[in-house]
This record gives C-alpha cells, structure tokens and sequence, in this order.
C-alpha cells in the first residue's frame, strides 16, 4: 500500500510538473506572437513614405518635404540622392527647364558623398552652362561615383570651355572615385592624360566609355584605356581613334569579351579628311575574341570618301549612312557585311538600287531591320528582297515615295505581297502633309 501511494504521489508530481511547463511553453509562445504582430509603425511608415517619393518629380518632392518634419526628415534620406540629373541653362535666355542653384547648393552641402549615378545635361548652348557643370563637378570631392555623364543637347557648350579648367573638374572626379564604371564624355576637350589619370583610380571598375567627339584624344590614349581597363564592355568612338592597335588591345586574353563597339566615321568637309584602313587580321581577332558583339557604325561622310571602306569582309551588324550613299558602296556591303542586322540608307540618289537589296538579301543572314530614306526600288524588286528575308523582317520602314510601280506591282497591290511574305499587316510609310 505504502508502495502504491508513492507511486501515485509521484505520478502526480510528474503530472502537475508537466502542466507547469506547458503552461510556461504557452506564455512563452503568446509573448514572442505579440512581438511579432506589433510592427514597427514609425519606420514602416517612413518606409511608405520613401517608396512614394522615389517616384516623385524633383519639385513635387521638394514641396511635400514642407508638410511636416518627417517628410523632410525621409526627403533628405540616401537613398532618395544616389541618383541625380543636373539640368542647366541660363534662365535669362531660356525658359527650358533648369536646377535651382539654391537646391545645387544643398546637395553639394549635404547629400555629394551619397551621389554615384550622377548626368550633367547642358540644355542650352552658353558657355555660362557649361561652366556651372564644371564647377558642381570640382566640388563633388567627397563622392564615389558609379555612373557619370555629360550631355550637351545643344552644341559646342563644353568645347567652348578652356581645356584646363574642363580637365580639373573632371579629375576631380576621376581621382576620388576609385569605382566608377560608367563614363559618358561626348563633345568635350577630354585629353590624353586626363585618361590615364581614369585609368589610373578606375581601371578594375569601368565597364562602359562613351567620347565621340573628343578632337584633344589620341589614338595612343584611348590604347592606354584598352590596355589597361581588362573589364571594359562597351566603347563608342570616332573612327580616327581605332586602330589596329586598339583591335588586338581589346581581343587580347586578359580582356573581356566586348559587347557593344559603336565607331562614328564623320567628316565635315568634303575631301579634307583622309581615312585609315583597318586591317582584316585585325577585325578577325577581334570578332574571334568577342564573337557575339555589336559593331555599330554610323557614316557621315561624301560619296568620293567610302573609297577605303567594305573593300573586304568586316564584322559590322548595326549600319547607318547618315548623307547620300552610291549603288557602288551599297553594293560593297552586300559582298562584305554577312553579320549585318540593320541597315539604314537616308539617302542615295535617283538609281534604282534593285540588285543591291537583293544582293545584301542573299548575302546577310541575319538581316532583320531596314530603313530607306530618299531611294528608289522597283515594287518588284522590293517584293523579291523581303520575299527572301522573310519573317526575320521584324522592322521594316520604307517610305511610299522609295517604291517605284512597274509592269508586276502598283502601289496599291504591294502591302499585299509584303504583308504575305512578313507574316503581318504592313503598309510603306506616308509623307507628311504639313
């Protein structure tokens, strides 16, 4: 008997000990669930807040910065000025839009070391504008820029300032950045060794260089570039800076594979320039080394200047002829550009350029975009070329004046023939009437 009680004394022990710690196991559960159901209504509504700003123009955000202390407290937050765009003009001459110098003066004040995607766009052509650029870039000492570019949208502006005030500005830049990857220069009086100062703090980070246009750069500079930035992936120049130098620079094995090359062959006066011939071996090691990239090129230049050109194969996919092109050049093409995607003609002249479509339709493959400007083409000619490009058309911009009616087609009847052989509804494009 005395067994049996101790024995039940014992399990009622083991029971009540049980309850107690399920008991304890609840308050515990209860206690950590009301911790998690009570958000933190402060920063989630300051979270709420950021959100909608960020989606805010400039001016509506700077008002609504005034409503109460912690919209201002959100509308000076980081993350709200990692990215700006600094609009410039004279609002003494011009009404188009501009940054208030007061706010240019509070972001250099408080908010210079949060900026890394930052664009200077000159909206007017003044000097006055360009300075101010430059003098808001010598100031930014204290950032880490990412992303940089200058946009001038009506030129010279920058090229109308001295050379060395242009250059220490931007070095500024160059020097306390260490990591920026992006750099958009057109139009201005960038030199040799302002480049090797960016080589020099921002070789293992830059990823993207855009300086056409850039009279004060050599060949030799933009070498250094290649020499030394192994990561970079997308270059835009002027064809009097490539070289077959630079070519063997950028297909050598250290670099990475190039994705975007964009070379503008410009001349402004008629038989005054004179142009190089790049090698083919030296094209050939390129678009081994990179076999997947867009070679842009854009040609403004006279009939009589195309003469070192498509004389054999390059590995150009996106082409542009800015001024009036002859059957001869465009017939080049066809024998020369087998990688060619697009091709935009804006002028040629009153031949019919019948065998030279369809010679670039037999030969380029890969052909899915082309524009014709003030041409001419037989319908029937015209109906054979998309015929054997077929669906890959994906962009086709002919205007109605370009197609000429004969003995085969009218106007009337070609969208139809077009239209079959596209897979889609298309119609040539219509002369404005005003």
């Amino acid at each position: 008997m005395k067994r049996g009680r101790k024995t039940n004394e014992a399990n009622s022990s083991s029971s009540e000990d049980t309850t107690d710690k399920e008991s304890k196991r609840r308050k515990v559960v209860e206690k950590k669930t009301i911790v998690v159901q009570s958000p933190d209504w402060a920063n989630l509504l300051q979270d709420i807040i950021l959100q909608v700003f960020q989606y805010l123009p400039l001016l509506d955000r700077a008002h609504a910065s005034q409503v109460c202390r912690s919209w201002n407290q959100v509308f000076h937050m980081p993350d709200l000025w990692r990215c700006f765009e600094f609009e410039l003009n004279q609002p003494a001459t011009s009404n188009l839009r501009t940054t208030h110098p007061e706010l240019i003066k509070q972001i250099i004040k408080r908010h210079s070391n949060h900026l890394q995607y930052v664009s200077f766009k000159v909206v007017d052509s003044s000097k006055e504008s360009a300075e101010a650029a430059c003098d808001i870039l010598s100031q930014l000492v204290n950032c880490s820029l990412k992303t940089l570019g200058l946009i001038s949208t009506a030129r010279p502006s920058f090229m109308d300032l001295p050379k060395s005030h242009f250059i220490s500005a931007l070095t500024v830049v160059f020097v306390n950045s260490k990591s920026l990857s992006s750099l958009k220069i057109d139009d201005t009086p960038v030199d040799d060794p302002s480049l090797k100062v960016l080589v020099a703090n921002n070789s293992d980070t830059l990823k993207l260089l855009k300086m056409s246009s850039c009279p004060h750069v050599s060949p030799a500079g933009i070498l250094c570039v290649a020499d030394q930035c192994h990561g970079l992936r997308e270059l835009a120049l002027n064809y009097h800076l490539l070289s077959d130098e630079l070519l063997l620079a950028l297909s050598s094995e250290k670099h990475v594979r190039l994705e975007h090359l964009r070379i503008d062959v410009v001349s402004e006066n008629p038989g005054q320039t004179q142009f190089h011939t790049i090698q083919k071996s030296s094209w050939d090691a390129f678009i081994k080394h990179s076999p997947k990239v867009n070679l842009v090129m854009y040609f403004f230049l006279y009939e009589e200047e195309f003469d070192p050109f498509f004389r054999y194969e390059i590995p150009v996919t996106h082409l542009y002829f800015g001024r009036s092109v002859s059957k001869d050049v465009l017939g080049r093409v066809g024998m020369t550009c087998p990688r060619l995607v697009e091709l935009v003609v804006c002028a040629n002249g009153l031949r019919p350029l019948d065998e030279e479509l369809i010679c670039i339709a037999e030969r380029c493959k890969y052909l899915s975009a082309v524009g014709l400007g003030e041409c001419e083409v037989s319908c029937s000619a015209f109906v054979e070329f998309v015929k054997m490009c077929g669906g890959r058309l994906s962009q086709l911009s002919i205007m109605e004046e370009v197609l000429i009616p004969d003995q085969k087609y009218s106007l009337e009847q070609i969208h139809w023939e077009v239209s079959k052989h596209l897979g889609r509804v298309w119609f040539p494009d219509m002369m404005p009437t005003w």
